[in-house]
């Protein structure tokens, strides 16, 4: 009889809190309240939760290789579909990301009408999956995104009559999957969910391999078209005309020629928006996962610590990182715009090198300052006396394996370019500044991957504790809001007779006051991790810029290009390269968490 209470106490789990729901399940402790149960009652069966735990291994692995073959043909399909010699069409990969998309908007719906709004569906919810600046970064890319479907549609729409009816389809269907697929990671990005467990991880990762495959779709139309217009310029009719026919996957418009000036601006309007595009798709791939990964997760509450973190971008600074950022950004677009016109539109060769040369020299000094702060900011990080948050996060272990992974398609570029310049033969200034700006690459990123994984894993700072205590015998006075503190004060004096009485001193009621109302003081250290942070940002949205708008020296400079050849070189730029600028607009979100965090 004592022990059916006890037995129905340790099974059922009521959630307390939206961002908690219950006891974290220990293997240990769960294993040994059920052989302790299954003593008492030998033919109870065993609680739901468990069996749920028992089969969560198995549910994702299923999900996985669904994953894992959708990936695959979406690969096999994009890749093929982006050479004309073999038999697999544009309209072919259009149609398979038409498909897949459908399914998913089906599937969100489902889970938006019927999963999520079952009973104890969502028991508890991750406080650090879908902060709101990343949910803020998805928007403005799906609006950039929205943009250039629509004018993808006025481009293909412009000779419709000879073109499949799937191309003008797909645009279609591409916007409506994005306005959808935005509203559903905004409101349920942190949903911990624990009912259709099977369905949801299937659902998530099919969500997820759609976004990876537009992704790759976009990755090969972006690159193709900024390669043929580099090249075009470097290299004989002859051989461009080999490249176009082994590279260019969309032959349908060499047949349908777009005449119109209209057409021409939706043409060019759509490719310079591609950048927005893939990195929607990222980011909403990321979030995507890390719902995955909170399928059936179950939270405890009291190891899972909620920050209240308010993002305050002009207090407590001293403008210098925000001021030498801004003054990087600036320049870093005017460099640009110089490079793309000299480069572009000038047919001179000293007017390509003095282009080059401005370009090198500003990335040199940019990635230079930036190593030098991450070191001091790594420095900084010895004298701080935070603790390391050793707590299970999904978000910040995706953060740090996608820092770590696409910083390697910076590496393979630079390291290539170092063999390049070293091996070939004459050395001129230009190939100087290259080979130093090669090397700066690899250290730069090297020493911000330490930054930013090192301050992800810092806990917040706390509060004062010498006013915890003081604090919380305010709380308990108080009848009123915080903002309008009103005491009850006996007239002997101290509010604080009890706390007196049994060791605290006495501490007169406007102290109390005081210590709540009044901002607490910054240390130095906290003060420098956030300029640091802040300058990097804003370098790394410049570096980001330049390379996604069109500046790729990695085709107008001449070295790799003659040392590797016009196929080995132009393959491994457009493989590498795209890891290497969504590198940048991570580290962006990176270090904003990090600013914050701080």
């Amino acid at each position: 009889m004592t022990e059916e209470p006890r037995r129905k106490d340790s099974e059922i789990r009521h959630p307390n809190s939206t961002m908690g729901c219950g006891h974290k399940d220990d293997k240990a402790s769960l294993a040994s309240s059920q052989i302790a149960s299954f003593s008492h009652q030998p033919h109870q069966p065993l609680s739901t939760p468990a069996s749920k735990e028992v089969w969560k291994k198995g549910g994702r692995m299923f999900s996985i290789l669904l994953a894992v073959h959708l990936a695959l043909l979406a690969c096999t399909l994009v890749s093929s579909g982006a050479f004309e010699k073999i038999a697999v069409h544009d309209y072919d990969v259009f149609f398979l990301l038409t498909v897949m998309m459908l399914i998913v908007i089906i599937w969100i719906i489902f889970y938006l009408v019927g999963t999520s709004r079952g009973p104890d569906a969502i028991l508890c919810k991750d406080s650090h999956a879908g902060p709101i600046w990343l949910r803020g970064g998805l928007i403005l890319f799906a609006i950039f995104s929205l943009v250039m479907d629509v004018f993808k549609i006025g481009y293909y729409s412009s000779f419709y009559s000879c073109l499949s009816a799937i191309k003008i389809i797909y645009p279609i269907v591409q916007a409506i999957f994005v306005v959808i697929q935005t509203y559903f990671l905004w409101i349920s990005a942190k949903d911990c969910v624990h009912v259709h467990l099977n369905v949801t991880r299937c659902g998530l990762m099919l969500t997820l391999t759609t976004n990876l495959a537009v992704w790759m779709s976009a990755v090969t139309d972006e690159s193709v078209h900024k390669a043929h217009s580099k090249l075009k310029k470097n290299v004989t009719e002859e051989i461009f005309r080999w490249i176009l026919k082994a590279g260019m996957r969309t032959s349908s418009a060499e047949e349908c020629n777009c005449n119109s000036q209209i057409c021409q601006i939706f043409k060019n309007g759509y490719f310079w928006l591609y950048p927005f595009n893939i990195e929607y798709s990222l980011f909403a791939s990321a979030m995507v996962y890390v719902m995955w990964k909170n399928v059936g997760r179950i939270i405890d509450h009291h190891s899972h610590h909620i920050h209240h973190l308010k993002f305050r971008l002009f207090r407590r600074t001293f403008f210098v990182g925000i001021m030498l950022g801004l003054l990087i950004l600036v320049s870093g677009l005017g460099v640009l715009i110089v490079y793309e016109v000299q480069v572009n539109s000038s047919t001179e060769s000293s007017k390509k090198s003095q282009a080059l040369t401005m370009y090198y020299i500003f990335n040199i000094v940019c990635l230079g300052l930036m190593s030098l702060v991450c070191i001091g900011g790594s420095v900084i990080y010895r004298f701080d006396k935070r603790d390391m948050d050793r707590h299970k996060n999904p978000t910040r272990t995706l953060d740090v394996a996608l820092l770590m992974g696409a910083a390697l398609g910076q590496y393979a570029i630079s390291y290539y370019s170092i063999v390049a310049i070293v091996a070939s033969t004459p050395r001129d200034a230009i190939s100087a500044l290259n080979l130093t700006y090669a090397l700066l690459m690899i250290a730069q990123h090297t020493f911000q991957n330490i930054f930013i994984i090192e301050g992800l894993h810092r806990q917040p700072p706390k509060e004062d504790h010498k006013h915890d205590s003081h604090q919380k015998d305010l709380y308990g006075l108080t009848f009123v809001n915080i903002n309008a503190v009103s005491l009850r004060v006996p007239d002997s004096g101290s509010t604080l007779a009890p706390s007196t009485a049994s060791g605290t001193e006495a501490i007169h009621p406007s102290d109390l006051v005081r210590s709540l109302t009044a901002p607490k003081k910054m240390n130095w250290r906290r003060k420098f991790l956030r300029e640091i942070s802040m300058f990097l940002l804003l370098s790394n949205i410049i570096l980001w810029i330049m390379p996604a708008f069109g500046a790729r020296p990695q085709f107008d400079n001449d070295t790799e290009l003659n040392f590797y050849g016009d196929s080995m070189w132009p393959a491994i730029v457009d493989i590498c390269l795209p890891f290497g600028i969504f590198y940048r607009m991570h580290a962006v979100a990176s270090l904003l968490e990090v600013y914050i965090m701080s």
